[in-house]
């Protein structure tokens, strides 16, 4: 009886083991959390946000109806999800993607995605950070802010069949002082497209550059 009760325990127990060994946290409803400093694998949840403390070190940061926040020096390898924002803290380094479908990206001074940064209902952020893999958005403000460098050009798709937006206003694209984009600045609809007469773009298709001196454009 009590050999029958040890392997009961033991095989109840492996699954945790398991789970402790991969170092992964995966929830469905709830918020995901991984505190300063701490090392995880894949951090993810279905419903809700995902927040990753300062200095922490983990694998990919995940979910579907939430946001993900990376603090400031975290290292991780991916972050993505569907219905939320992404937030990289600063001096934040992620060597993959960074994407979302709703919502909005905000790569704080100093962040390092080495893949793409890429929304389609949603702008982008970049304050003297640096994107590796090229940033795209459908519908959503572009701002490369000053200092900041993107490799593999910007794109700003055009609608799909199934894109339905009330909002009647261009997307505005504003490369800021210093900043350098490298590869095609791509437009496939109507933009609003204003360059820092300091920054350094590639070649435009789609729109035509108005150029602005000083901090930010006056309208």
């Amino acid at each position: 009886m009590h050999r029958h009760l040890l392997a009961l325990a033991l095989a109840l127990a492996l699954p945790l083991v398991a789970q402790a060994a991969d170092n992964d946290i995966d929830k469905i409803n709830g918020a995901a959390r991984v505190e300063a400093g701490q090392h995880a694998g894949n951090v993810s949840t279905v419903n809700g946000s995902v927040h990753v403390g300062d200095n922490a070190v983990i694998q990919k940061a995940s979910t579907v109806n939430g946001s993900v926040e990376l603090g400031d020096h975290v290292q991780a390898t991916a972050a993505d999800t569907v219905n939320g924002a992404i937030t990289v803290g600063a001096s934040s380094r992620v060597s993959g993607a960074v994407t979302t479908t709703n919502g909005g990206i905000h790569l704080q001074k100093g962040a390092d995605v080495t893949g793409k940064a890429g929304t389609v209902n949603g702008g982008i952020n970049l304050d003297a950070a640096h994107v590796g893999g090229g940033i795209s958005t459908v519908s959503g403000d572009i701002t490369v802010g000053a200092n900041s460098r993107v490799e593999g050009g910007i794109l700003v798709d055009r609608p799909g069949m199934f894109h339905f937006s009330s909002n009647s206003r261009l997307p505005h694209v504003m490369i800021g002082p210093h900043a350098v984009v490298q590869g095609t600045l791509e437009f496939r609809r109507e933009v609003v497209l204003q360059v820092s007469d300091t920054a350094q773009i590639g070649p435009v298709k789609g729109a035509t550059p108005v150029k602005f001196s000083g901090d930010m454009p006056t309208n």
